[in-house]
């Protein structure tokens, strides 16, 4: 049964995620601060977290944080805050995606269900590493390592390169890559493959401005060459 951390100051919300959650069968803690989220997270580890940003005693953005120094859980945010920027910066702290507030329970579940079978590990794939000249990419551990040393990665950073890695040789869209990533209310923020991608350009192509791994087909999206 999928345990849900539920993260939020406001009693209806909760009340109302506790019971509809607990109705399909979820195994749902609540917290009301960060301070508790933390600890619950701690003694029951859940296996999705559903998180408030704006929380009475410190913001969601260190709720990710101090979660993330520990474990890989999902993290949904759901928030009523609009601006984009925040969402980026929710997303660069650790958050696997975000749910703006008023929220469909439909459309919060089917991102449950995907963020939760992202983070399982795939039948037969504790062997599968990817090898470049420069670098290498083990799926399973989410790890990358570059001349012998591991390369640090955002949890976005991860997913992107993830999902290319996955489809190695193939042209990946640019609304394919913005829906498995940030979710489908992305679909049409192409600067955000353009800026990450350059991101991943510098940490691992010899050289980003003629990149050999990441390549941007224009106008249609972008292919892993191992």
């Amino acid at each position: 049964m999928t345990r849900v951390l539920v993260v939020d100051d406001e009693p209806q919300i909760v009340r109302a995620l506790v019971i509809n959650l607990k109705a399909r069968k979820y195994e749902v803690d609540a917290a009301h601060d960060g301070a508790s989220a933390l600890e619950l997270a701690a003694a029951k580890h859940p296996d999705v977290v559903l998180l408030d940003l704006g929380l009475p005693d410190m913001e969601g953005v260190e709720v990710i944080r101090g979660l993330r120094g520990w474990t890989r859980v999902p993290i949904i945010v759901l928030s009523a805050r609009h601006a984009s920027d925040e969402k980026v910066e929710a997303l660069d702290a650790g958050a696997d995606d975000y749910v703006t507030k008023p929220f469909g329970m439909d459309e919060l579940l089917a991102r449950m269900r995907a963020a939760v079978r992202r983070a399982e590990p795939v039948a037969g794939e504790d062997d599968a590493v990817v090898v470049t000249e420069g670098f290498t990419v083990d799926l399973v551990a989410k790890k990358v390592n570059r001349d012998g040393a591991d390369i640090r990665l955002t949890p976005t950073e991860w997913h992107l390169l993830e999902v290319l890695v996955r489809n190695a040789g193939r042209l990946v869209s640019q609304t394919q890559l913005l829906q498995e990533v940030w979710g489908p209310a992305y679909r049409t923020e192409t600067n955000y493959l353009r800026v990450y991608l350059a991101q991943l350009r510098r940490k691992l192509e010899t050289d980003p401005s003629h990149p050999r791994h990441f390549i941007t087909e224009p106008g249609m999206g972008y292919r892993f060459e191992p």
